[in-house]
């Protein structure tokens, strides 16, 4: 207990940071390792998402009867399906479709959401009550039934409207957190003083409140690729969307309606290691989000790696850390 009091002494001069940040501050959240780590998963997954067409062994229609429903080998690295098509072709060729549904609706919803949502938190009176319950509308629509809905009126839907529908269905909730934390945000001595001072509306917002909002910007940003992604290889493992076109619920769809269940394994369960993968990387990014805006995880979460600077033992880092939370609650 002597190390942690004399920790904590060392610490005590470190001055609070300051309330306004800016935008380098404001993705210091993507910094701790477990974002770290999902970054880089999800960068892999992009890289191969631009390249995977173009490094991809064979093509992923090629048929080739003499090696059908074989086992991973030097030959075929995943294997093959029941015509002697390479699962690794037809994983590599998907990726993009998956990327670009999962990124594509996540920028789309989380835009609307940022504008609906910061600016019926800013503005007050019967504007901010009608974008409130518009979002309040998009909440409480069913979303996968309406997707199915939409897609089914189309014989080739593209990846680009399922994108939109998606981020049509998913921008609602990430409205309403912004709605709160921009209400919470318009009454501080800095908006309040940049109001005073004349500044614009549009500098109020994209200065002074956006880098404050940029923590739930990126969770609301996870959360929407997580529910789109999920969503789209749903709606392609139970053959809403094209089966002739790849993605990684298509692989899951064919092994599912030719019996590959459980013995041919290597057909399923690469797609669904990689769904679970890109599940995992966003779960990391949200878990270090989290961390990041929450006040206590971020205060001991700083302090123990002050003290590992200091020179401090990992056991002794962590004890300061939980005493430093539990003395805040």
């Amino acid at each position: 207990m002597t190390t942690v009091t004399a920790a904590n002494a060392t610490l005590e001069a470190t001055p609070p940071p300051p309330r306004r940040r800016g935008f380098g501050e404001a993705f210091a959240m993507f910094r701790n390792a477990k974002s770290l780590v999902g970054l880089i998963i999800l960068g892999v997954f992009a890289l191969i998402a631009v390249i995977g067409p173009w490094i991809a062994p064979y093509d992923p229609n090629e048929i080739g009867l003499e090696t059908r429903n074989s086992p991973p080998d030097a030959q075929h690295w995943l294997g093959t399906t029941h015509l002697g098509q390479d699962i690794l072709s037809q994983i590599l060729v998907g990726t993009r479709d998956v990327m670009f549904v999962g990124f594509g609706a996540g920028l789309l919803g989380t835009l609307v959401a940022v504008l609906v949502g910061v600016t019926s938190g800013y503005i007050r009176g019967a504007g901010s009550e009608i974008l409130s319950a518009l979002a309040n509308v998009f909440l409480v629509i069913p979303g996968l039934p309406l997707i199915i809905i939409i897609t089914s009126n189309f014989d080739d839907p593209n990846m680009l409207l399922i994108a939109v529908v998606l981020a049509i269905t998913g921008w609602a909730w990430g409205a309403r957190v912004l709605r709160s934390q921009t209400m919470s945000l318009r009454n501080r001595d800095f908006i309040q003083a940049a109001r005073a001072n004349g500044e614009p509306l549009w500098r109020i917002i994209a200065v002074e409140m956006l880098p404050n909002l940029m923590a739930v910007i990126a969770s609301s940003f996870v959360g929407t690729v997580t529910a789109a992604i999920l969503t789209q290889t749903t709606l392609a493992f139970v053959g809403i969307t094209p089966i002739t076109q790849w993605n990684w619920g298509t692989i899951l769809f064919w092994a599912q309606s030719l019996n590959a269940f459980p013995d041919k394994w290597w057909w399923y369960l690469p797609a669904g290691l990689c769904i679970a993968l890109v599940g995992m990387a966003l779960a990391l990014l949200n878990f270090g989000i989290d961390e990041y805006v929450n006040p206590r995880l971020r205060s001991a979460g700083k302090r123990a790696r002050a003290l590992r600077r200091r020179g401090f033992t990992q056991t002794d880092a962590t004890v300061v850390a939980s005493h430093d939370v539990f003395r805040r609650r």
